[in-house]
């Protein structure tokens, strides 16, 4: 077979119905879902050649988040990702508040991977591995750790190697003697702020209200476990380990706004039943306490899932506080910070893995740096029992996770042909009208953006 000429070779694998370089964003989008598992916003950005990336905003964020970033992109090349996510970066925050930049940023990797027919993952210097391993986030309900054991088994019999569960607070919060909790607050923490439209001022207040409750840091709660509920904690896990065995990891998350202190005394109860880790013990912030907590057990611990950017991780990395980082792409800054991430991370010998909540767009864009980063660990999972998920999109494996892992496919991009639009609209957010609605309104927003003089 005669090789292929180099301009034969670009018509190919490029696609030339007009040139990369010519490339221009013309207009972004949103639709606003929920149930998949939580809320999220999922942005498109359309160009003048008719390739449309596609974004997502980190669950529980507001759409604005992104929206309000437009007028920075129209007429840009959207290939030139990193100059363009230079110029945003400045508008995003830690939790919630980096889902806009970050979202921009996944949808430009993949219009940059359509442009010019490679998978994100190449451009990110290859693959170290084919498949992604996926970790089952299982919710804590149960009033047993025996049922919630059986919970996870099943997640086990579907074929996942890596599980997670909750082991806190909210197990004991109704039991008689096992937390100290200054009077009423348990009660405001049962109330969660509500989501969609208000309809008086009181409901606002109470909203805000229940807001400023979970807003609580950790040390500040003066919320305790006392011996027997550290006892109940411990029952718990041991249920749990005694159904599902101990061949699999098993994570622990969301302990509770408790203090440093317990949180040291609940990890050295658990250190028997060998958690994969222990997460999100007390704010992330908080540099010190971690380096403590981390020197006080054997049990890996882990944060991250609410930090903005690489040089948000560094000062956990250089403290020896945690074992293992935990971004969101959705709040960290997308693509290329989280690949950055976790090498930086590797050099202080520290593991990655991935928090992921969200629909198959944002579970793709993890997969692809989990792929090109040698020291991924596992990538969260949260929607088992989601049965329309994978039909969000079209163009990936059905199911996308299969025996407990995610088989990256060799397409171009993010590897997603399509949304599908009508999936979308029979599960949009309380309040929301309908999905790709024009957004016109910010294309003029401006100001003078430089953060220096």
């Amino acid at each position: 077979m005669q090789a292929l000429t180099v301009e034969e070779t670009i018509e190919k694998n490029v696609r030339t119905s007009s040139r990369p370089s010519e490339l221009r964003i013309t207009d972004l989008r949103v639709a606003e879902i929920v149930g998949a598992p939580f809320t999220s916003a999922l942005i498109k950005i359309y160009t003048n050649q008719g390739i449309v990336g596609l974004g997502e905003v980190r669950d529980g964020a507001s759409a604005t988040f992104a929206l309000m970033l437009k007028s920075r992109l129209i007429g840009e090349n959207p290939c030139d990702v990193d100059r363009l996510f230079r110029r945003i970066k400045q508008f995003g925050g830690h939790g919630r508040q980096g889902g806009g930049v970050s979202a921009i940023e996944i949808a430009l990797w993949d219009l940059a991977g359509k442009a010019y027919g490679v998978p994100i993952y190449q451009m990110l210097g290859g693959k170290f591995r084919d498949k992604v391993r996926v970790y089952c986030d299982t919710d804590a309900d149960k009033p047993s750790g025996t049922l919630t054991g059986r919970r996870l088994k099943e997640r086990m019999d579907l074929g996942f190697t890596f599980l997670k569960m909750d082991l806190g607070l909210m197990q004991i919060a109704d039991i008689p003697g096992a937390v100290v909790a200054p009077a009423g607050l348990l009660d405001a923490y049962r109330v969660s702020p509500t989501r969609g439209p208000v309809n008086s001022i009181d409901d606002r207040r109470a909203r805000n209200a229940a807001y400023d409750v979970h807003n609580v840091r950790h040390p500040f709660s003066g919320l305790h476990f006392t011996e027997k509920g550290i006892d109940l904690l411990e029952q718990y896990i041991h249920e749990v380990r005694e159904i599902i065995g101990y061949e699999v990891p098993l994570a622990i998350d969301h302990v509770g706004h408790i203090s440093l202190q317990d949180g040291i005394r609940l990890a050295r109860r658990i250190e028997k039943y060998v958690p994969a880790w222990l997460e999100d013990v007390v704010p992330w912030q908080y540099t010190d306490q971690y380096r403590q907590l981390q020197q006080a057990t054997t049990v890996p611990i882990c944060t991250g899932e609410d930090i903005y950017l690489k040089e948000g991780f560094e000062p956990l990395l250089k403290s020896g506080g945690v074992s293992v980082i935990h971004p969101d792409l959705l709040t960290s800054g997308g693509i290329l910070e989280t690949k950055k991430l976790g090498d930086a991370a590797q050099d202080y010998g520290v593991a990655m893995a991935i928090h992921m909540a969200e629909s198959p767009i944002a579970a793709m864009a993890a997969a692809h740096v989990a792929v090109a980063t040698e020291n991924f660990m596992a990538l969260e999972y949260h929607s088992v029992e989601v049965e329309w998920w994978d039909d969000i999109v079209t163009g990936l494996p059905k199911p996308l996770v299969k025996d407990g892992f995610i088989t990256v496919p060799d397409k171009p991009g993010l590897g997603i042909d399509d949304v599908v639009d009508e999936v979308i609209s029979a599960h949009l957010q309380e309040g929301v009208k309908g999905i790709w609605l024009p957004t016109d309104q910010w294309d003029q927003e401006y100001s003078w953006d430089r953060t220096w003089s």
